[in-house]
C-alpha cells in the first residue's frame, strides 16, 4: 500500500474511533437517564429501552476494538493486513441488531397477546424525547462518516444508534397513547420498530457475507478505476480487472498492455502512473498489483 494510502487509512480510523467515542458517552448518559427514570415512575418499557442502550454501548466498544486491530500493518502471518477484524466487528454489530430487533418485537407481541396495557406518565415522554434527539444526532454524524470512509462496521453501528432512537419513538408513542387512553400503543409501535431494526441488521450481515465471500467493490467504483487506467498516457488497453474487499481496503489486480517496443524501465514507469491514478480514483485505500503486457500476441516475435 502506498504511504499516502496508509496515512489516509490511519486518519480515517482516528475519525471512526473519535465519532464512536462520542456515541459511547451519549449511550452511557442515556443508560443512566432511562433506567433511573424507569425505576422512578415504574416504567418497564423505559427500563427495557435503557437495556437496549447497553447493547449500543457494547457495539461501540466492539467497533473501537475492531478498528484498532484492523489498523495493524501486514506481518508474516497476515500478508494482506488485518482488515478482516473490522469485518468481524461489523458482523457482531449486525448480529446485535438482529437480536435486539427480534427481542423488541417478541416482547411486544407477547404483551399484545397477553392483553397487557401500559399507561405511563409525562416523565416517560420527556426521557423518550431526550433519547430520540440525542441518538438521531449521533446517528447522522456517524452515518456521514461511515459513508465517507466506506466502513461497514461504522455503518452498522450508526444504524444501531438509530435503532435506539426508534425504540424510544415506540416509548414516546406508547406514552402519548397511554395518556390518551389507549394502552396498547407502546406495544404496537415496539413491534413495528423491532422488525425494522432486525431488517437493518440482516442487511448489515448480508454485506459482511459478501465481503467474506470475496465480493467485488461496487460497479461505480470499478468504472472509476477503469476510466483512471484508460486516461494514463501509454496504456494501450487493459483486461482482467479483479477486486475484493478486506475491511475498508481494496485489493485488486489488473493486466495493462503497453507498446511492445518500450523498455522495461519505461513500462514500469507507466505502471506506476496507473497505480497512482487508481488510488486517486477510489475514496478508500487500494492495494494494486499490475501485470504489464506488450500490446501484441506474446507468441509472435516482436521485430
Amino acid at each position: 500500500m502506498p504511504a499516502s494510502s496508509r496515512y489516509n487509512q490511519m486518519k480515517e480510523s482516528a475519525e471512526i474511533i473519535r465519532v464512536t467515542i462520542w456515541g459511547l458517552f451519549v449511550n452511557i448518559s442515556l443508560i443512566i437517564i432511562k433506567i433511573a427514570g424507569g425505576l422512578v415512575v415504574g416504567s418497564a418499557a423505559l427500563i427495557a429501552d435503557g437495556i437496549h442502550s447497553v447493547s449500543d454501548l457494547s457495539t461501540d466498544l466492539v467497533v473501537i476494538l475492531g478498528i484498532k486491530l484492523s489498523d495493524r500493518p501486514a506481518d508474516e502471518d497476515h500478508a494482506y493486513g488485518h482488515g478482516k477484524y473490522e469485518t468481524f466487528a461489523a458482523s457482531f454489530v449486525g448480529t446485535a441488531l438482529v437480536g435486539v430487533g427480534f427481542y423488541i418485537a417478541a416482547r411486544a407481541g407477547v404483551a399484545i397477546y397477553d392483553k397487557q396495557e401500559y399507561f405511563p406518565g409525562f416523565v416517560v415522554l420527556v426521557v423518550a424525547l431526550i433519547s430520540i434527539a440525542s441518538k438521531e444526532v449521533i446517528y447522522r454524524i456517524t452515518h456521514k462518516v461511515a459513508r465517507r470512509v466506506k466502513s461497514t462496521a461504522l455503518y452498522a453501528n450508526a444504524w444501531h444508534h438509530r435503532s435506539d432512537a426508534l425504540s424510544s419513538v415506540a416509548v414516546l408513542f406508547g406514552g402519548a397513547a397511554g395518556i390518551l387512553g389507549w394502552g396498547y400503543g407502546d406495544r404496537v409501535a415496539a413491534l413495528v420498530v423491532g422488525l425494522m431494526v432486525a431488517t437493518v441488521g440482516l442487511n448489515a450481515l448480508w454485506k459482511v457475507f459478501l465481503e467474506l465471500c470475496e465480493g467485488s467493490i461496487s460497479n461505480e467504483e470499478q468504472s472509476s478505476i477503469a476510466k483512471a487506467i484508460e486516461n494514463v498516457p501509454g496504456v494501450k488497453s487493459w483486461h482482467r480487472l479483479r477486486t475484493r474487499l478486506v475491511g475498508r481496503q481494496v485489493f485488486m489486480d489488473v493486466h495493462v498492455q503497453v507498446d511492445a517496443q518500450l523498455s522495461v524501465v519505461e513500462s514500469h514507469r507507466i505502471c506506476n502512473k496507473v497505480e497512482r491514478a487508481i488510488n486517486d480514483s477510489v475514496e478508500r485505500p487500494v492495494n494494486v498489483v499490475i501485470h504489464c503486457e506488450p500490446d501484441v500476441d506474446p507468441d509472435k516475435e516482436v521485430k
